[in-house]
């Protein structure tokens, strides 16, 4: 009797029933499945020589048992209870060799491993049990083996990032050159938080992600595997490999130890599934923004992340110095579907997605509203870009609503805008600011500042702004700068000497108040 090894659960690797059978040593005997053929992809987990009738007793599941049948011929009783104890025991599958006991398959064990669904295989021709014992066993161990060195060495290269403070993108990245297919996290409600591996076939994966990770999610055979995400008792997630085409075993103790990394990831600071969803907001939009992966291919990450996208209008928004959480929470308040994400240089962009026939306008002025009310600041602006019925149309929408903002950021705290701001409102500054690195307008705002540029007199610069802001209004820059009307008149004529213009002329001053929006907007 030989002795099985013992091996923690979440390292067993194993041979299938099939792939025993398929080995060059076992199709020298002439191998021929009498029964149970549908159970062929059992897991073989040891190899076993037993010919007594209770042969159950000295297995503990998963063995394929080697048998001459020599204490079992004649008597079908025995031969019966030989395969029962063998059912009973879960064992993989029995291997019969015909020889002086039994010339041809005895009828009573074929039926009765049938009925168990009992893989049942014969040899024809004689065969050393000895050579396939030491073949199926060298091989076991050896994948075994490889099992641990595999655990081993996610380990230590998930640890190593998590220690050098890599965040989860990269933890990710690793699993994925492990697994050689796509890594998907998400959350309990199957939303897509984050993924990794190559693009294509991820992209593929999302297409139509709620419904395969539902249906196909939990089979294991496809490859799909799945390592729940929580601790403390709380499940808040879990890590989907996606189409995993190695050893079952090894990917599900892949699919572990990437769990462990991404919970202790979590606990160290590397935020929670909140947060990896808002990780996940920024990465879409941001690619949206920038325009260099096409509308298109961004569609299946809009919709694994629980973007409703089919026949919406979408509304993009651009927030400046707003706390991302708190729009996000305004969203919630108000039951608007969308997105949140922060952007370079303070803004945060927020893409709505509403229904046809919702009023567009209307609503973004009541998130407008409610924003402003939630933040106490009265005057928080929301730059918007008109509503887009095309998907396509988003990224163009998301780059004039950040365009507006950045207007409006330029803009002096004179001016009286709209809640929702709008292409429309921001006139000559927008046009400035989008004109601000053409090196024609940069040559004229120098030529036409010199005076002010090449000499210290960031006041004057200041005043000549609000006096300009205000529509040439000298009471009230007067009043801005907190200075009495003489010592306005003194600075305002100093200005004039400088730049060598004269401010009561409208077409001088026009001039003048161009180059310095344009000056700003390349400053800003």
């Amino acid at each position: 009797m030989t002795t099985i090894l013992e091996t923690p659960d979440t390292l067993e690797s194993a041979l299938s029933v099939r792939q025993v059978l398929g080995l060059e040593r076992v199709l020298a005997g002439e191998p021929e499945v009498v029964a149970g053929a549908g159970h062929l992809d059992r897991p073989v987990r040891w190899v076993h020589v037993a010919e007594a009738a209770d042969v159950g007793v000295m297995l503990s599941g998963g063995e394929m048992v080697l048998t001459t049948g020599v204490l079992l011929a004649g008597d079908e009783g025995k031969q019966a209870e030989y395969i029962q104890s063998l059912y009973r025991a879960e064992a993989a599958a029995v291997v019969l060799g015909l020889g002086r006991a039994f010339p041809a398959p005895p009828d009573v064990m074929r039926r009765a491993a049938e009925r168990c669904g009992l893989p049942m295989v014969v040899l024809h021709r004689p065969f050393p049990f000895a050579e396939l014992t030491e073949e199926v066993q060298s091989r076991l161990v050896r994948r075994k083996f490889a099992a641990v060195s595999l655990s081993e060495s996610v380990r230590t290269a998930l640890t190593a990032l998590i220690t050098a403070g890599a965040p989860l993108q990269s933890l990710l990245d690793e699993v994925a050159s492990h697994s050689a297919c796509p890594v998907v996290v998400t959350n309990l409600a199957h939303r897509v938080l984050a993924t990794a591996g190559e693009r294509p076939a991820v992209d593929d994966v999302l297409r139509d992600w709620e419904r395969i990770a539902r249906q196909a999610g939990g089979n294991e055979g496809d490859g799909w595997i799945r390592a729940e995400l929580g601790g403390r008792g709380e499940r808040w997630g879990q890590i989907v490999l996606c189409g995993h085409r190695g050893d079952i075993a090894a990917g599900r103790l892949l699919a572990d130890r990437a769990a462990e990394a991404l919970v202790l990831h979590r606990m160290l600071g590397g935020g929670s599934a909140h947060t990896w969803e808002e990780q996940s907001a920024q990465s879409l939009l941001t690619d949206l923004v920038s325009g260099v992966v096409p509308a298109r291919q961004l569609l299946p990450r809009a919709r694994a992340a629980g973007l409703p996208v089919n026949r919406r209008t979408f509304v993009p928004l651009v927030v400046r110095d707003a706390d991302p959480t708190q729009l996000d929470r305004v969203l919630r308040m108000l039951g608007l579907p969308g997105l949140v994400a922060e952007l370079a240089d303070g803004a945060t962009a927020v893409l709505l997605s509403l229904a046809r026939d919702q009023d567009a306008e209307a609503l973004a002025a009541h998130f407008a509203a409610r924003l402003r009310t939630a933040s106490g600041q009265a005057r928080t602006v929301v730059a918007a870009a008109g509503p887009r019925t095309g998907w396509d149309d988003v990224p163009t929408a998301l780059r004039e609503a950040q365009h507006v903002a950045d207007a409006v950021a330029d803009s002096s705290a004179a001016l009286d805008l709209p809640a929702v701001v709008r292409l429309k409102d921001v006139h000559l500054r927008g046009l400035i600011r989008l004109l601000r690195d053409d090196p024609h307008v940069q040559a004229f705002a120098e030529r036409e500042l010199d005076g002010l540029l090449c000499a210290p007199g960031e006041d004057l610069l200041s005043v000549l702004r609000t006096y300009l802001a205000t529509g040439r209004n000298k009471s009230r820059t007067a009043q801005l700068h907190h200075v009495s009307r003489p010592a306005l008149y003194r600075r305002l004529e100093a200005i004039q000497a400088r730049l060598g213009v004269d401010l009561d002329d409208f077409e001088q001053a026009a001039s003048v108040h161009i180059a310095l929006l344009a000056h700003d907007a390349q400053q800003g």
